[in-house]
């Protein structure tokens, strides 16, 4: 019995060590848990505004590289933009201008059918094509027509004298600036009598009439303008054809100008366009004996430019010419210019500048810097007493006598 309790007070000890050595493990072992935890968080907390300062300072340097990048997209866009814009403009200027080309290509076929046509039906030697081979045709800008007559010398003469040039300069007009002008004059009942022989007087003298293969006669004038634009584009290859009387005032660098702004297009009808009332009453001045067909009385014409002065594209003029058999006269030959383009795709264009009245009017809108291309009374259908103040007409309105040189076509 004794020897058990020496053992068992042997043993004592040994499992009282034992637990001491467990508890300060646990303990060790919790207090390495805390330790790791509290490391940790404080590692977490430290890099968290770290990352965060980062991730700015990427985005900063990010939003930096992006802002020129859509600056530059924006400024592209623009450019984009402007070369769109241009490229339609150019566009549209290429489109006007293949339609003028295959207009004038359609209109030098019809005319050649014509011509050969004609030309084939001629039986006498002496008798001259009507329409002349195109390639044989002077190409210029325009050819003015100045319709006159028989008795209107003095009304020539101060035409020569003030806005149409003479002699050298005349011919100069045509070779620098491809401008033509004509007094346009057929020829009297009795063929070679003392009327015509005046005139070839005149032209000898001058060298600035056209000849028609016409009879002479006011109430033939629509008869004269069809035969006049029918010849002229047979012997001319101009842009347009023009026709104005003898009793208006021209300043030819405007009106050049005025026609080069529509050179590019095709089947340009140009004047002061207008649309006056039908005269059904006989004995008055105009009247229409064809009134009926412009419906109820009282009624007005169609618009049409006004007679004093009107210009054609050389489509046009070769319309008439190939036409001319069937194109209905009607008594005012501005009326019959006019009712031939009905039914046409033809751009009338109402050109104000070509329905100026004389000083104070011209004056006026000259000395505001508009100078007129052309100036008439509308009470005279013309320049009243023009031979007598053609003159004033001119020093109080012309553009000046070197502005045609001067005018770049």
């Amino acid at each position: 019995m004794g020897g058990l309790k020496v053992g068992s007070g042997s043993r004592s000890p040994q499992y009282k060590s034992a637990g001491l050595s467990a508890r300060w493990v646990s303990l060790l072992c919790i207090a390495s848990f805390c330790l790791g935890v509290f490391v940790v968080n404080r590692l977490l907390t430290v890099s968290g505004p770290v990352r965060t300062v980062n991730d700015a300072l990427s985005v900063e340097h990010m939003s930096q590289e992006l802002h020129p990048v859509l600056e530059c997209e924006k400024k592209d866009t623009s450019l984009v933009a402007g070369d769109i814009l241009f490229q339609v403009s150019k566009t549209h200027d290429v489109i006007m201008g293949l339609d003028k080309t295959i207009s004038s290509l359609e209109m030098k076929l019809a005319s050649a059918r014509t011509a050969k046509t004609e030309n084939e039906e001629i039986s006498t030697p002496d008798r001259k094509p009507v329409i002349e081979p195109l390639n044989n045709r002077s190409k210029v800008f325009f050819v003015m027509g100045i319709i006159t007559a028989f008795s209107s010398r003095k009304r020539r003469d101060s035409i020569r004298d003030t806005w149409m040039p003479q002699g050298k300069d005349l011919t100069k007009l045509e070779k620098e600036k491809g401008i033509i002008i004509r007094f346009v004059i057929g020829h009297s009942a009795t063929p070679g009598g003392v009327l015509d022989r005046a005139i070839d007087a005149e032209d000898a003298q001058h060298n600035d009439f056209f000849r028609l293969n016409h009879v002479e006669g006011y109430h033939e004038l629509s008869s004269k303008t069809q035969i006049y634009f029918s010849t002229a584009v047979a012997k001319w290859d101009a842009d347009f054809f023009i026709k104005v009387d003898d009793d208006v005032h021209v300043n030819l660098g405007v009106l050049g100008s005025l026609l080069d702004h529509h050179r590019s297009k095709p089947r340009v009808y140009v004047g002061c366009m207008k649309s006056g009332p039908v005269l059904s009453q006989k004995g008055v001045k105009y009247h229409e004996p064809e009134y009926w067909k412009f419906g109820e009385e009282g009624n007005k014409y169609f618009r049409h430019a006004t007679g004093q002065i009107y210009a054609i594209s050389k489509d046009l003029a070769t319309y008439i010419s190939i036409n001319g058999h069937i194109l209905h006269r009607y008594a005012n030959e501005d009326v019959s210019l006019g009712s031939w383009f009905i039914g046409l795709d033809v751009e009338h264009i109402d050109e104000r500048s070509l329905c100026c009245g004389t000083p104070p009017d011209c004056e006026w809108k000259a000395q505001a810097g508009n100078t007129c291309a052309v100036s008439f009374d509308w009470s005279c259908s013309g320049i009243c007493k023009s031979v007598e103040r053609m003159e004033e007409v001119h020093q109080r309105c012309g553009e000046g006598n070197g502005a045609i040189w001067h005018a770049s076509f």
